[in-house]
């Protein structure tokens, strides 16, 4: 795709009905290495492929621990997936302080989305380029 004027904010359609900066996004996930996770009732597994473009290029980290009962692995930028998955860290943190237990999962999901619908909304934030397992 080349670079246009509805390329540059996520709330601006093009003639044709397309949104480019969600298009980016999902190709970025698409590009990224592939990341599965498998579920049974007492274990879970996260994999990811690590693959470098080249030779000279190292593995980045794409697992990350949040808290004790929940970890996530990446799919897309992994700058984006480090700062957000040090953002669920924070979360974590400051809810077992506050309340003593684990953050639910669903509450942390509920807070990475409206986190993320606060930065779409910001025009000086940037867009997110990460899908998360």
């Amino acid at each position: 795709m080349f670079r246009n004027q509805y390329d540059t904010d996520v709330t601006t359609w093009s003639p044709a009905g397309r949104l480019f900066q969600v298009e980016y996004a999902m190709e970025a996930v698409k590009q990224g290495s592939a990341a599965i996770g498998l579920r049974s009732k007492s274990h879970v597994v996260l994999a990811c492929v690590n693959k470098a473009n080249s030779e000279l290029s190292s593995h980045q980290k794409k697992i990350f621990k949040v808290d004790d009962h929940i970890g996530v692995a990446i799919a897309g930028l992994t700058a984006d997936g480090r700062v957000l998955s040090r953002y669920m860290r924070t979360e974590c943190i400051n809810y077992s302080f506050n309340y003593e237990s684990p953050l639910p999962v669903g509450r942390l999901v509920v807070q990475l989305a409206d986190k993320a619908q606060v930065c779409l909304l910001n025009l000086r934030s940037p867009n997110v380029f990460v899908g998360f397992v």
